[in-house]
Formats: structure tokens, sequence, C-alpha cells
């Protein structure tokens, strides 16, 4: 046990860990250079695309210290994006150590300061590394001055390395071996091993990623899972090195992974502790907290008849994302389907585009909403995150919205186009400060459901990239609420129904009967659109009918004979619409949540 150290990479977006993490796996001599490629520890396309890791991984890397000695250090390289801090709480967890990397041009941003308290809660020990000391902008002095100022650690313990060029990377697995205490456990105690991450193989079922805390584990042993009382025999363990690579046994300290049969996805919880079944433990391991989704929305299959292939799907998809949670949900328009809570936006966008890819689904995604509070008459208390459950208004005393803490970190130069974007968010302005020469921090309190549409994105476009954005959860507080419905030919669309602030809600629904309009097939009958709050129609538009010339055969005569023609097609659209159903397609879900600025 004193030759393995655990550590993880942590930093903000785009600050460099998966770079990181690739050099120090070339480094070990894990990967053939033919075969070695970028963002080698990103596994899935999506992450590729979007060059942002989704899922923490890991892999064992070995290390020969100058006294001959060979280390077996794990790391885990985790995501950085806010959307995702609940992969990275349960990668610290499996953890004694942290890299805290710092862009050397950007210096300290909203998640570093996130990322270095979550390690601080699991008191791993923090090792500050700048990054990106190659760039032209790099400013390492004032970095190293944000380093002592902002996060509290020692600079002179600051690694300067540039992970693209490999500049530096010499000096960091001396530290982590150096600085990282070893794993503390009794090798010949009860196993406990704790589960931090799993995924799913078609082939060998379950794969459980475990940190081993105490005992040992071989192939062969007989497991039980603490939570569900579920007994298992183990066929495979081993180590993460890029690729699975099997082992004789995994000892007290290790990170690993188990294979041992686990045929359905519901045996497995993420935070629960394994052990022995012949010799248990006598208490589990603390596990993780539990996750409190933010965005909420639901998801229906295009096709009723995929319900039950959806359903399968995630389930396996929640074994590899802990952070999803969901419950049966069913709606008028679109029959059956799951109600869903994410931690932002992202993350829903990836949960959409990971279902349709990896699992071939094809699905609708309903508008995202929050969770709102309604104090009714009677003195009962409702929340609600689905438009569908909006209470009768006769009887809501008052109505509450959740409201932000949101860190703007951006160039100076962008303070006023930012306040802007804020103040038509309906933000609050509470504090400007300068952390550094040139930067500014803003700090607005605003409501939640004004920043999971397109906040972020338009931040990211007024800044040109430069602005980092994080928030917080404070509190609900009181505002005039109403719920939007829209109408299709006098037909509630059910789905399309939002919560949104009354000053807001003429605009809102203009905007959703505009795009509508756009993304709904002509047909022969006409269709309004509408917008209503209750039974007052609050915005309308119209999507004309096809038209055939029925007088075209007519010419001269007379006038009385085109006008029987026109009645007659005038009755025979009258009963067209009548019976007439309108399909909605998916395209127009998906447009409905763009704003009227895009």
């Amino acid at each position: 046990m004193r030759r393995i150290r655990n550590f993880s990479i942590v930093a903000h977006i785009d600050h460099g860990k998966s770079t990181l993490a690739d050099r120090l796996i070339q480094e070990a001599g894990l990967v053939e250079a033919r075969q070695f490629h970028d963002q080698i520890l990103d596994s899935m396309d999506l992450e590729r695309e979007r060059g942002i890791t989704i899922k923490s991984s890991a892999v064992t890397l070995p290390w020969r210290a100058p006294d001959g000695a060979v280390y077996q250090i794990n790391l885990i390289d985790t995501p950085g994006h806010v959307d995702f801090s609940y992969e990275v709480s349960r990668a610290l967890a499996a953890c004694e150590g942290a890299l805290l990397l710092i862009d050397a041009a950007q210096g300290v941003e909203a998640q570093t300061l996130a990322n270095l308290y979550a390690a601080m809660e699991h008191d791993l020990v923090i090792i500050p590394v700048i990054n990106k000391i190659d760039l032209a902008a790099a400013d390492i002095e004032s970095t190293l001055s944000q380093i002592e100022r902002d996060l509290g650690l020692d600079p002179d313990d600051a690694l300067q390395v540039s992970a693209k060029l490999g500049t530096g990377l010499d000096l960091v697995l001396p530290a982590v071996v150096e600085r990282v205490p070893p794993p503390a456990g009794q090798p010949d105690a009860p196993l406990k091993a704790l589960i931090f991450d799993a995924f799913y193989d078609p082939f060998r079922g379950t794969v459980v990623a475990v940190r081993l805390v105490d005992g040992s584990l071989k192939a062969g042993d007989q497991i039980l899972l603490m939570a569900s009382n579920a007994q298992y025999r183990v066929e495979e363990v081993g180590l993460f090195r890029v690729k699975r690579e099997p082992t004789a046994q995994l000892g007290a300290g290790m990170v690993g992974y188990v294979i041992a049969g686990l045929k359905t996805v519901s045996d497995v919880a993420i935070g629960d502790t394994l052990t022995l079944a012949t010799q248990p433990a006598s208490t589990p391991l603390p596990g993780f907290k539990s996750v409190k989704p933010v965005v909420f929305s639901s998801i229906y299959p295009i096709s009723s008849d995929d319900y039950l292939s959806l359903a399968e799907s995630l389930e396996k998809y929640k074994l590899s994302d802990a952070a999803l949670v969901y419950q049966k949900d069913s709606s008028l328009a679109l029959g059956l389907g799951f109600r869903c809570g994410f931690l932002g936006l992202l993350h829903l966008e990836i949960v959409q585009e990971r279902l349709e890819r990896e699992f071939d689904q094809s699905i609708i995604m309903t508008a995202p909403s929050v969770r709102y509070q309604f104090q009714l008459k009677d003195g009962r208390e409702l929340f609600i995150d689905n438009p569908q459950e909006y209470p009768d208004p006769a009887q809501i005393e008052l109505s509450l919205e959740p409201y932000i803490r949101a860190s703007v970190l951006i160039p100076e130069r962008y303070i006023g186009a930012v306040m802007k974007l804020a103040l038509d968010r309906r933000g609050i302005s509470s504090s400007l400060n300068y952390p550094g020469p040139g930067r500014a921090e803003m700090i607005f309190e605003m409501p939640l459901a004004e920043v999971i549409y397109d906040f972020y994105d338009k931040l990211k476009s007024i800044t040109q990239g430069y602005g980092s954005f994080d928030y917080e959860l404070l509190d609900h507080r009181p505002n005039k609420l109403v719920k939007v419905d829209i109408l299709l030919n006098g037909d509630k669309v059910d789905a399309l129904s939002v919560i949104t602030h009354k000053d807001r809600a003429r605009a809102r629904a203009l905007a959703m009967c505009e795009r509508l309009k756009e993304e709904l097939p002509r047909q022969q009958f006409k269709i309004a659109i509408q917008g209503a709050i209750g039974g007052d129609i609050i915005a309308r538009s119209t999507i004309s009918a096809f038209r055939k010339d029925v007088t075209a055969k007519c010419y001269g005569g007379d006038i009385s004979r085109k006008r029987k023609l026109l009645e007659k097609q005038k009755k025979g659209k009258k009963r067209m619409k009548m019976v007439g159903q309108i399909e909605v397609p998916q395209s127009a879900f998906v447009a409905v949540l763009k704003t009227d600025e895009d």
C-alpha cells in the first residue's frame, strides 16, 4: 500500500485536464505511439466532438522512482463543466490527492474555486499546477498571486507545466508520490470497496469501478452488495490501463474494476459498499450525497410502441450517469413517458444526444422548467416542476420561483454587455469585483428560469468565449407566475405548456406561436395557433390553408356558378377542420425552446 497513490485532476473547463492526462499516459508508456490519439480517456464520440469531458475515467500508471521502487499511481480525469460536478465529487471520494489545474492565461475561474472546495470537503492534498505556460498570453506572476489570494494555497508549491508541449511534466508524478499520502486501510480487515462508477458492457454485463478501502478481492470470491443484499460470484478483477487489464487480485487502497455477472442494471447503486458474503464488513462506507436536480423536462418516445425500450435504455443510462433522476409521466398529446431531472441545460442536451446515439432511441423532449413553489389559500404548499400540475389560479395565495447567485468572470471590456444581458433576464446586480488586472467578477441574483434556456450561450457569444459562468441556488422568492397554454385549433397541446412570469407571458406566447407557425406543416384547412392564460387568448398566429383554384375551368358566364363552387369548397374545408388532426413534428417541440432573439 505504501507504493500506491490515488489522485484526480480537477479544473475549470478548457484548462487542459484531458491533455495533461494524455501526456502522463504517454510518459508511462501505456499506449504505443501508433495507437495514441488526443483525449484518449474520452471514450465517447460526443466528448470528442464537443471537446469536453463528460464522464470521469480512471487509469493506472506505473512509475519507477530514482531508487528503483515501482509505484502504482491511479489517476482519475474529471469533467470541468458545472453540470457534471457530481461526477467530480464521486471521483474525489476515491482519491487522497488532487491536481488543481489553472490556465496561465485565464487564471483562477469559477469552477477552479468550486473544485477546490469540493477537494477540501474530502480532505485531499491539493497540488496547484499552472498549465499552458507556453501561451503568448500566459501571465505566470499574476496566476501565482491569484493562487495565494483567491485559493489560499502556497504559490511556492505550484508546478509550472505545458501539457501541450510536455514542458515540466517530469515534475508531476514525483510531486504526486512525494506529497500525496498513500491510502490508509487494513489489508487484513473484511473487504470494503466503494462503487464510484459503473457502465454496461453488452458482452460482460455491468462493469463496476471500485476503490478498495480495506481487504482484498480476487476472481472466485462471493461478494455482497450492502444496499440491496444481493450476492454475486466475481468473474474477473483488474486495473484500468486505458483498456481493461485483468489481474490476479485487487488489494486495499487500489482502484480497479469488478465483473461479477451483474445482469440487470438496477442491482448496482453508485455509492454502494461491496463486501465479501463469507466475511462481511460490519458497516457500509458513507457513499455520496444524493443529487438535487435543477432543471426538469419530460422525455417521450416518438412511437408509443417504443416506451418499454426507452424505459430499459434509461435504466442502463442511469448506471453511467448517477446524476439523472427520472420517474414515470404521461401526456394527453404524447402518451407515456418519463419526467426527468437534470443538473443543468448542458446535462439535458448530453442525456438527449446519448439516448439517441448510444441507445438508438427516437425521443421528444418537452420545454425545460424549474421547480416552483405555490402556497394555496387552504394552507397547503405545493412544489411543481411540471406545468401540467399547475394548480387552479383561484386557489393560489402566493407563487414563488427559485433564485440563484450567478458569478460571471469576464474581461473588463465586456462589463456593459453582460450587465445588459443580466438585467434583461430580471437579474439584480449585487457586486462587482476585480480579482486581477483587466478581469472582472460580476455577481447577480436572478431567477433560475431565466438562465436555463440560453443564458450561457448568449454570455459566451457577447464575451467572444471569454466569459465563465457558475451559479449556486439561493432560495424561492415571490413572483407573479402564470401558466401559458398553446392551443392548435382550440385543442390544448399539454406538452407545450410553460410556467412563466406574468410580465413576460405575452412576449413568450407570441414567440412560441411564431415559432410553431414556421415549423408546423400546412394543411388543407386553416390552423389557428393561440397562446392563452386560462380562458384569455394573449397571442395568435394563423397558418393559411392550401387552396386549390376550383374556379379555374369557369370562364365567362354567370358569377353564381363560381360562387357555388367556392361555397362547396368552403363547406368541405369546414368539415375537414372538424375531423382533421394536426400532427406536431419533433422539430416544433425543439423550436419552441429557442427564444425570439435567436
